[in-house]
């Protein structure tokens, strides 16, 4: 008889392709009709009460609460036109995901039940906040906590079975108005960016420009597998991985899964996914294979931060909808299979002014290059002081399994520039012109002293966590499953104080009577020179480039235990209250929080790889060691003694991996119960990195074993060789 496994194998293999994919939808038709746009809002609002909205969205104004109500109800009844019965406050609390509480937009007036959504209602909701995670910021019973409309994010519908739901992007703050989401920060480092870098532009005489906004634009990777065997392998259904699993005979080893043709299946799916997206007016642009097989990835065009943010999460949310709705699984996690790269979530970081200018482009003329090189070597010195910050910011139980594994960049923060620029800027800090050639398509500074600055002639760095890539950077270390909000505040504010650092040292030069271009290289020659350390063009996976970093006095945190000690480092809570993005109690909750969730994370994976070895791995040993040793008696009644050689052999090579799974499970129980019982938090989490994870890691080998040896029938857990391969 068949084991469930292998029935569920066949009926995916039989009928796995037998999805349709929808008709073709041109990408225009379809573009945010399930969006409250400007477009629409255009539409819908009395002309004062529009332009009263478009320059809270556009200019950063403060939000007229007199236009509120106006608003709200345009909301409504454009929201009620598209099915809607219920509107949410969509938030980013601390668990990584968004929350939402639907509330009806039925009332009642002197009985007679009506429609109704007012402005209180729209700027603030109440959600509660007993039950996510704060840090200690608040207890049980101080419950309250607050959502907030953020009007600079557009609210969408997300559509459900029978109708849709209307979306208000939101922050989410305690009653004394500490931030208690992701977005809140967010927003604030955003204001901290724009106050520097119109410092800048105003140095460099551009009076025209009211604002700078940091961009994102953000390359999200997953895996997906028929929900068939997701729904038989508990460690994914509860941790999002795998915690045993033997290697297949072919992984990716040749290499011919990525940029390859997409499966139909696949592809139906990627089609709705995007139809969905583009409705909510979120702009996927790329879709192909990665590198492992079954893994994908989609990209967005760019859009302010904390838009980029928002469209991060709807991407997630709907990738794992429309997964459910096709019998697939949607894996974000960012190592769910051992041997095959793991997912993560390229982070593409710029700056753009209100004139449409963005201001890593080198320009073409003499005082646009100066400027692009006082922003370049501000996020030089932000990614050199702060590297520590924005390794905390990335880190987590998952991604530690992907950072500096040859697939993923290292934990060292180091900054990837190219050849060209990299010359540049050793020009600079040495006064040695380097060589030009006339294939080098330069852009003249036009400035003696200094030498020409390219546009993108360099090839992209893949082993870089943090590469520049013409006009912008893409911090590549972020994993697949996480919010971008956290690295993009910490990332904003670092830049943020170097650009003040830098524009006070110019200004004091030039109130002392130096000329402004003197002065500028004067400072930037101060700050290459500083922060050159962090500057590295060759191959970070390298173990000679580990040594090399700690020489040079970079950080390098084996996990996250230790990690996340740096949100409460002296010099980086003074960077952030300098900033005004975080307060100290803020940064202490969320080290706490970052703390908890890594203890939790790895005490459920303990208890899950427990739990299966006990009642899934040992009994299908045992059942087979029965089998053998029937085998074994009945050919030795009818040939004797001496034989069943390599059936004995079998059973006890069997036997050797029983014992060594039963003594790991002894060990991590034992293990776990110890670690439990440390007071105090962040020794708890160093603990369980530095013991419990290498545990876990041995007590697979005889798990894995055992699935070599065990008859194909017994074994009661899907494959790698079926989950990677059958869809």
């Amino acid at each position: 008889m068949s084991s469930l496994r292998q029935q569920v194998m066949l009926k995916i293999a039989a009928n796995g392709q037998s999805e349709g994919r929808p008709d073709g939808v041109r990408a225009m038709s379809i573009f945010g009709i399930n969006q409250f746009s400007d477009k629409v809002m255009h539409e819908l609002l009395p002309k004062d009460v529009y332009r009263k909205l478009r320059d809270t969205i556009r200019r950063g104004s403060k939000l007229d609460m007199a236009i509120a109500n106006s608003v709200a109800h345009a909301m409504k009844e454009w929201a009620i036109s598209k099915g809607c019965t219920h509107f949410t406050h969509w938030f980013q609390p601390q668990t990584g995901s968004t929350a939402e509480k639907h509330d009806s937009f039925l009332e009642f007036d002197e009985g007679e039940p009506l429609e109704r959504f007012r402005g209180e209602q729209l700027v603030q909701g109440e959600p509660d906040a007993s039950s996510f995670p704060s840090g200690g910021m608040r207890t049980t019973f101080e419950a309250r906590g607050y959502t907030m409309w953020d009007p600079s994010s557009p609210a969408f519908i997300m559509q459900g079975p029978k109708s849709g739901i209307l979306c208000i992007p939101s922050v989410f703050i305690s009653y004394n108005g500490e931030a208690l989401d992701k977005k809140t920060p967010l927003l604030r480092s955003m204001e901290a960016v724009n106050r520097a870098a119109l410092r800048v532009l105003q140095l460099f005489g551009n009076q025209s420009a009211t604002r700078v906004v940091p961009t994102l634009g953000t390359e999200q990777e997953y895996f997906l597998l028929d929900k068939a065997f997701y729904n038989l392998r508990p460690d994914l259904r509860i941790t999002g991985r795998t915690l045993m699993g033997a290697k297949p005979p072919k992984g990716q080893d040749l290499e011919d899964h990525y940029f390859g043709s997409i499966r139909e299946r696949v592809l139906a799916f990627m089609d709705r996914a995007e139809e969905e997206l583009y409705k909510m007016g979120v702009p996927a642009k790329t879709r192909h294979n990665e590198v492992a097989p079954l893994q994908f990835e989609i990209a967005l065009i760019y859009g302010e931060a904390n838009v980029g943010a928002d469209r991060n999460h709807q991407v997630m949310e709907i990738l794992k909808k429309i997964a459910n709705r096709m019998n697939l699984s949607l894996l974000l996690h960012e190592k769910p299979f051992a041997g095959v790269n793991g997912s993560g979530k390229h982070n593409n970081w710029s700056l753009e002014d209100s004139d449409g200018n963005n201001l890593f482009d080198p320009g073409k003329t003499p005082e646009e290059n100066l400027q692009f090189l006082v922003f370049l070597t501000a996020v030089i010195q932000a990614v050199h002081e702060y590297g520590d910050l924005l390794h905390a910011s990335i880190a987590s139980a998952s991604n530690d399994h992907r950072l500096g594994a040859n697939e993923a960049p290292p934990a060292i923060m180091s900054v990837y520039l190219g050849r060209h620029l990299s010359q540049a800027l050793d020009y600079i800090r040495t006064g040695k012109k380097r060589a030009q050639t006339a294939t080098d398509f330069i852009i003249d500074l036009g400035i003696s002293k200094l030498p020409s600055i390219l546009r993108d002639n360099t090839d992209r760095n893949r082993t870089s966590p943090f590469a520049f890539t013409g006009t912008k950077f893409e911090f590549r270390a972020v994993g697949s499953s996480s919010s971008v909000s956290l690295p993009n505040t910490v990332l904003n504010a670092a830049v943020a104080d170097a650009l003040d650092q830098t524009i006070d040292l110019i200004e004091k030069r030039v109130s002392a009577g130096i000329e402004l271009n003197a002065a500028v290289l004067e400072v930037l020659r101060k700050k290459i020179d500083a922060h050159s350390a962090v500057l590295f063009e060759g191959n970070n996976y390298d173990r000679a480039w580990e040594e090399e970093a700690i020489r040079r006095g970079l950080c390098h945190c084996k996990n996250t235990a230790y990690a996340v000690d740096a949100l409460l480092a002296k010099k980086n809570v003074e960077l952030l209250e300098r900033q005004r993005v975080f307060s100290a109690d803020e940064l202490y909750a969320r080290f706490h929080t970052k703390l908890e969730q890594y203890i939790k994370t790895l005490e459920i994976e303990v208890v899950t790889f427990i739990d299966m070895a006990k009642t899934i791995v040992l009994p299908a040993a045992f059942a087979y060691e029965t089998q053998l040793l029937q085998v074994i008696k009945g050919l030795r009644e009818v040939l004797g003694d001496g034989t069943a050689v390599r059936e004995v052999a079998l059973l006890r090579e069997i036997q050797e991996q029983i014992e060594k799974l039963a003594g790991y499970t002894e060990q991590l129980n034992s293990e776990l119960v110890r670690v439990q019982s440390i007071d105090d938090l962040s020794q708890c989490a160093k603990a369980v990195g530095d013991h419990v994870v290498s545990l876990l890691a041995e007590a697979r080998v005889p798990a894995d074993a055992l699935e070599q040896l065990i008859d194909d029938s017994l074994w009661p857990l899907p494959k790698y060789s079926e989950m990677l391969f059958i869809l």
